[in-house]
């Protein structure tokens, strides 16, 4: 197994998307944003995403030439056009505006339509917190989970991610596909041609399923049953309902050939200034992480991702011999 450093990595996944038909900026802002998802250890984000959307890029389901422009905005709000291009460029503009207009009004609202997969959730809110706020983010998917009661995909898996600063220490990151597992992983089970636990997922005739090819293709089970299922709708509200994006149930799956998807997100960013002051934020903060590592075994959450991250920017990463060579090969 090759041990690559985050460097490395990045530029031999960049090269990889820009000889797709990436932009060099699209491709850089999208590796940067696999490898650091490599780093935590959410492979089924990482760069086991590259040639799916090296795929998406030939095929022309994104837009690699696209740039992402801010098309609408009033005061705290603003809406942002992906232009059907990868992501991670957009997500970053929705995020600064998040961030200049909270400073000015004390919350603000960025959404983002006609986008393509969003990655792992949190890490677009590294800079808000970085920048003494607080942030949550949320974005649909294409179809993986039924709605309570249905058989068929409707809503995706439309992930939550929130983040919250400390003062001298790493923030508290919270990070959750509605899904029992994520779809990432999922994939890569169906990529190594394994069965998956039952339970997971559905098939096309809504029949519980070990079969991860069959899962990719039929729904996966939501958290918490119907509770689960509300968040994600929610969320497909929030980001599709506001933004004008399709809704998952008219995007087609990544992983099959189909339409161009036009997913959604949307970001919130919240300046403790502005409610009970910073200094009241940051010690009440302290105060419930105290009491919560006080009882033995707790970890918050974030945590291992953090020192995960930390590890890998010091002593690389390690990935498959099959995926190096693949790497290397779209890189060609």
């Amino acid at each position: 197994m090759p041990q690559l450093s985050v460097d490395d990595l990045t530029q031999l996944a960049a090269r990889a998307l820009e000889t797709a038909g990436a932009s060099t900026s699209m491709a850089l802002a999208s590796a940067k944003a696999l490898v650091a998802a490599e780093m935590e250890g959410l492979t089924g984000h990482g760069l086991s995403r590259v040639t799916l959307y090296c795929e998406n890029l030939r095929e022309r389901r994104a837009n690699g030439k696209a740039q992402a422009r801010l098309i609408r905005e009033k005061g705290a709000t603003c809406l942002i056009d992906a232009g059907g291009g990868l992501a991670y460029e957009a997500a970053a503009l929705a995020v600064a505006e998040a961030i200049k207009r909270a400073k000015q009004h004390g919350v603000a609202f960025s959404g983002v339509t006609n986008s393509h997969h969003f990655g792992a959730a949190a890490y677009h809110l590294a800079p808000v917190a970085e920048a003494g706020l607080v942030g949550l983010a949320f974005t649909n998917s294409p179809a993986a989970i039924n709605v309570w009661g249905g058989k068929r995909a409707f809503y995706g898996t439309n992930p939550i991610a929130a983040i919250f600063p400390r003062r001298s220490a790493a923030p508290v990151v919270v990070d959750l596909s509605l899904t029992e597992v994520v779809r990432g992983k999922i994939m890569l089970y169906a990529k190594e041609g394994k069965p998956i636990p039952l339970g997971w997922a559905l098939d096309k005739e809504g029949r519980p399923t070990a079969d991860a090819r069959a899962a990719l293709t039929g729904s996966l089970t939501a958290i918490g049953g119907m509770k689960g299922t509300m968040l994600a709708l929610i969320v497909e509200l929030l980001t599709v309902a506001l933004t004008g994006a399709a809704f998952s149930f008219e995007n087609d799956s990544y992983f099959e050939p189909g339409n161009k998807p036009r997913i959604g997100h949307a970001i919130l960013a919240i300046d403790p200034g502005a409610l009970a002051g910073s200094d009241a934020y940051y010690s009440r903060l302290e105060i419930l992480l105290e009491k919560m590592l006080a009882d033995e075994g707790v970890r918050l959450p974030g945590a291992r991702r953090h020192l995960a991250a930390v590890q890998a920017r010091a002593e690389g990463i390690g990935i498959s011999d099959a995926l190096h060579k693949e790497l290397r090969a779209l890189a060609a």
